[in-house]
């Protein structure tokens, strides 16, 4: 398991990272309650196709003090905080002297951040699986620039679909698409898949499926936030047979003016007791 119980928290302070434009302004929160504007999925969608477009759009950026190759039509984290967020909750965002061992794998690599620190960071083999094609290229070309091509391969793959069957990892992480769209949305592009989550399919899939990828030891994690249906996911856990475990929980101000408080979460996915 990659965080020991004593590295758990309730919550965290405030941090202001990353807030780039889109993220609306919320109304009414309770479980169960009216949607609010950032779980508006058509707020995501919006986002998702300016993040393509806009002019201050990189083709290098900077993040953990070190650059980092953005081709077309890849997920950009500098436009969202999420992926400074997973690298914080993963222990990954700066350099440590406990070296983690084992293998990794995340589940939506993106443009290879992720992966290529936990590979930098020890970990003996990494895998980064991306429905997107032009994902599975941004993180091979990032792995080669930081030296770490030798341990990390980059795998096209929806969720667990191009993995070898006998395939086994200490750690499965994926820092989901955690805004649901009706389930009656179609994609209009393979980059919007990396905003929502039509009908909670993937998260689904991803909650039966991630357990049985790991060692008898390992973690199956996800990255979810109260931009998502918090409530929806546990019923989705209650029918496939698992337990949801929140491991570290940090709210961030986002927005083009910091003026949202959206709550992150690293969950654990357990088998549920006596399944």
């Amino acid at each position: 398991m990659l965080l020991p119980d004593h590295l758990l928290a309730e919550g965290l302070p405030a941090l202001n990272l990353w807030g780039g434009a889109g993220f609306g302004r919320r109304t009414d929160v309770s479980d169960g309650g009216p949607m609010t504007q950032v779980q508006s999925f058509e707020r995501s969608i919006h986002r998702s196709r300016m993040s393509l477009t806009r002019p201050d759009r990189p083709k290098l950026f900077t993040m953990c003090g070190r650059e980092w190759d953005l081709l077309d039509e890849v997920f950009a984290p500098v436009f969202s905080p999420s992926t400074g967020i997973a690298l914080e909750f993963l222990g990954l965002n700066e350099p440590t002297t406990a070296r983690p061992a084992g293998s990794f794998l995340e589940i939506g690599c993106g443009s290879g951040v992720t992966t290529v620190m936990a590979a930098l960071a020890g970990f003996d083999r990494v895998v980064g699986s991306d429905i997107s094609p032009r994902a599975v290229e941004n993180t091979a070309v990032n792995a080669e620039r930081h030296g770490v091509g030798g341990r990390l391969s980059a795998v096209h793959s929806d969720l667990f679909s191009g993995l070898a069957e006998n395939d086994r990892f200490d750690t499965v992480f994926w820092s989901s698409n955690y805004v649901m769209a009706p389930d009656s949305y179609e994609y209009e592009s393979v980059h919007e898949r990396a905003y929502v989550d039509t009908g909670y399919r993937a998260h689904r899939r991803y909650l039966e499926q991630a357990p049985h990828w790991l060692t008898p030891t390992g973690s199956a994690l996800l990255h979810f936030s109260d931009r998502g249906d918090l409530p929806a996911l546990h019923r989705i856990a209650d029918e496939t047979g698992r337990e949801l475990r929140t491991l570290r929980s940090e709210r961030v101000r986002e927005g083009e003016y910091g003026q949202d408080m959206v709550e992150h979460m690293l969950i654990e996915i357990r088998p549920a007791r006596g399944r």
